[in-house]
């Protein structure tokens, strides 16, 4: 959403002025004229920041939701939505881990990162996570599993992520970009593999010609590690098939996760905010309706 914000052409356009904000949601559909789906029926579907949306029947990205039992509906927006494939694709299909890789997450605390490292241990790595805070990091290492939690706010990144790393870093799935990219480099070991979800560090920058983006930073070593930039689309024929991976491992309990809500549309524009600082624990959430 907030790189959407900016006049400038990425990977989708940009959000043109008076149009709804982007955003995807658990909708309820509340009348329909097609055999596809029926009144009751729940989706997620990309309705952006309104309460009501129609949709033609045959509507690329609208799924109707098959719910299982203990599989809260917002997970659907979370571990078990977009955000959990996109963790799960990226690290399997290009960080492709091996058991004894060691695997570092930024971001480690959000619905991300929460799919990237619980994936990578069952994959039989060492995992890493950096997150913001004690509290955040230790909800990495004792809730989610993770070996070591790095606090890039307590001032000591460089020389706390060498030492939970001491045989290097074999995967690093790429959330933040700026100074956690850069304690990073140093580290990577030959045959290091590097998925690049997004670097928030630099959205809110005035000038994005001026940021040192984690292609510059990765370019600049010898050897140049494997990276590159994904989108979970690209495994859009598997949807259905990694969302039931996903909400499956919530039902068992082997998929842990935390969550922010805010109430009512009208507190959006706050919890937005919010979470382009950190202020969240885990997926921000807005909730409209039941």
């Amino acid at each position: 959403m907030r790189p959407r914000m900016n006049d400038a052409k990425g990977y989708m356009d940009p959000i043109g002025i008076d149009e709804v904000i982007v955003g995807e949601s658990v909708a309820r559909v509340v009348e329909s004229r097609s055999d596809k789906l029926k009144v009751g029926d729940l989706v997620t579907c990309y309705s952006g920041w309104q309460e009501y949306v129609t949709f033609p029947a045959d509507a690329p990205m609208v799924y109707k939701i098959h719910q299982k039992n203990n599989v809260p509906l917002q997970t659907y927006l979370g571990v078990a939505g977009m955000p959990g494939r996109t963790g799960y694709c990226g690290l399997m299909y290009v960080g492709k881990p091996k058991a004894g890789d060691t695997v570092v997450v930024s971001a480690a605390s959000g619905p991300v990162g929460t799919v990237v490292g619980q994936t990578a241990k069952q994959e039989g790595c060492r995992v890493v996570g950096v997150a913001g805070g004690p509290e955040k990091c230790r909800f990495v290492t004792d809730e989610l599993g993770f070996d070591a939690c790095v606090d890039y706010k307590a001032g000591n990144l460089e020389d706390d992520l060498k030492a939970a790393c001491p045989d290097g870093i074999d995967i690093y799935f790429e959330n933040v970009g700026g100074a956690v990219t850069k304690a990073v480099a140093p580290l990577l070991n030959p045959g290091a593999r590097v998925p690049i979800c997004g670097y928030v560090s630099a959205y809110n920058a005035k000038d994005m010609s001026e940021v040192e983006t984690p292609f510059q930073i990765l370019k600049a070593l010898d050897p140049v590690p494997e990276h590159r930039f994904f989108l979970v689309t690209e495994w859009q024929d598997r949807h259905q098939e990694i969302t039931q991976i996903l909400a499956d491992r919530v039902a068992s309990g082997e998929l842990k996760y935390r969550e922010t809500i805010a109430e009512g549309l009208d507190s959006a524009i706050d919890a937005f905010k919010g979470m382009l600082k950190g202020r969240n624990f885990g997926k921000q959430l807005v909730h409209i309706a039941d």
